[in-house]
């Protein structure tokens, strides 16, 4: 059976997710991870360091400027398990308006980026890249609080690395993913209904607010 955009909504809307075991693999095969990775949208984590970075003014973040370049930056590494064939199938639903890439410039020269599908209230981030130092944290950051005021509810990152554990990032059992998905699943949100943060500033107090509303309900 081949795989069309339709089909890949489908399983993302069941908690499954597409790889292929290199780049010049054509066959495609199917994720449903007994331990999920997510980003909890109230608890990025923002270093000293890191908001020092964000406030500088030596940078830009555009939003579906260039997904071609983020999808190629993503798969430019000696292992990747985005083939032809995911490329494609991500392309077509970046047109159909369901997958979005951040895109970080500095020079103007993309330097960093994360993209990832939309469905329902939840954003499944599929893979992030970085050229310059900190490019793929600021793209985080910048994509973390767009998600936050457009009306997502939930982050999707697969699995959890000590890169994204650094940030938050935290990992919960199958069992539970699919039910939060299954409630963000009975909202729509829309990442382009709100416009990217002015600068970097803005994206660390918004995220001070929303990480310490988040250690309040937790109490």
């Amino acid at each position: 059976m081949s795989v069309t955009p339709e089909l890949l909504l489908h399983a993302y809307r069941t908690g499954i997710f597409p790889m292929a075991e290199r780049h010049d693999d054509p066959e495609i095969f199917w994720v449903d991870p007994r331990r999920r990775g997510i980003l909890p949208l109230d608890g990025f984590r923002i270093s000293r360091s890191l908001a020092k970075r964000l406030r500088r003014d030596d940078y830009s973040v555009t939003l579906n400027a260039d997904f071609t370049g983020v999808i190629d930056g993503c798969a430019d590494r000696d292992e990747t398990w985005i083939n032809a064939e995911i490329r494609d199938l991500y392309h077509a639903l970046h047109t159909e308006g369901r997958a979005h890439a951040l895109e970080v410039w500095m020079d103007e020269e993309l330097v960093g980026g994360v993209y990832g599908v939309s469905v329902g209230a939840a954003f499944c981030g599929e893979s992030m890249f970085s050229r310059r130092r900190d490019a793929s944290k600021i793209a985080l950051a910048w994509l973390m609080d767009l998600l936050r005021r457009t009306g997502f509810t939930l982050f999707d990152t697969q699995f959890l690395t000590p890169h994204l554990a650094t940030l938050g990032g935290i990992e919960i059992t199958r069992h539970d993913y699919r039910a939060r998905l299954s409630t963000a699943l009975k909202t729509e949100a829309d990442i382009l209904s709100a416009p990217l943060a002015s600068n970097g500033a803005e994206v660390v107090a918004r995220n001070a607010l929303a990480t310490q509303s988040g250690n309040n309900a937790s109490d």
